[in-house]
């Protein structure tokens, strides 16, 4: 790829494995219970607004308010957060030091201000990136174009030099939209060698 000059990581899904489920299947007897909560209670769409930058407190009282069936699972979704952590997706991890001998490297990810600290903590590949913008910081998310635009501001770069990793395919339309170079990373993509065979990494 000619004039590239920066790599852009989501983290969720790309380089972290996190998922609820692996919380909940502890605290749930069945499958279709842990599901129904999941799906309809702590689901995905009141998770976004903390990524928008809602306080954790604040949305775990409204919901329990609404739901006070499941007031204690509730609570654990924020309590017991470090137990949706399933670790590093290593294979995609691995790639960031060899990146950065030729590219700055950044992440942009959806994600609450308040729980990222616990990541960072934990995963050692942030002191590596040359930096981060977090929606919940922002308070705006992808694929909302104002936190891509942060992104090139903040850092200074250019999306037409900025290759951009993401799973989720709506944010990695609004990045194309944007002029970014982009990879879908999907189950069936082995990322080292897409981006090997594209001549980004030797």
């Amino acid at each position: 790829m000619k004039h590239l000059k920066n790599i852009v990581f989501d983290f969720g899904g790309v380089l972290i494995d996190w998922n609820p489920v692996y919380l909940y299947k502890k605290v749930f007897d069945s499958e279709e219970q842990m599901s129904y909560f999941l799906e309809n209670i702590c689901s995905s769409e009141w998770n976004i607004q903390q990524d928008k930058g809602r306080p954790l407190s604040e949305a775990t009282e409204l919901l329990q308010k609404k739901h006070p069936e499941y007031k204690n699972e509730i609570e654990m979704y924020y309590g017991r957060w470090t137990e949706m952590l399933g670790g590093l997706f290593e294979e995609n991890v691995k790639l960031i030091k060899p990146l950065k001998e030729k590219y700055k490297v950044y992440g942009l990810t959806n994600w609450s201000a308040e729980t990222i600290p616990h990541a960072m903590e934990r995963y050692g590949f942030f002191k590596d990136l040359d930096g981060i913008v977090v929606s919940g910081e922002e308070k705006l998310i992808k694929p909302d174009s104002r936190i891509y635009q942060t992104l090139l501001d903040r850092f200074d770069i250019k999306a037409e030099e900025t290759l951009f990793i993401d799973d989720n395919h709506t944010n990695v339309e609004a990045a194309l939209n944007m002029n970014f170079k982009v990879v879908h990373l999907t189950e069936d993509l082995n990322l080292e060698k897409w981006l090997k065979d594209n001549e980004i990494m030797p």
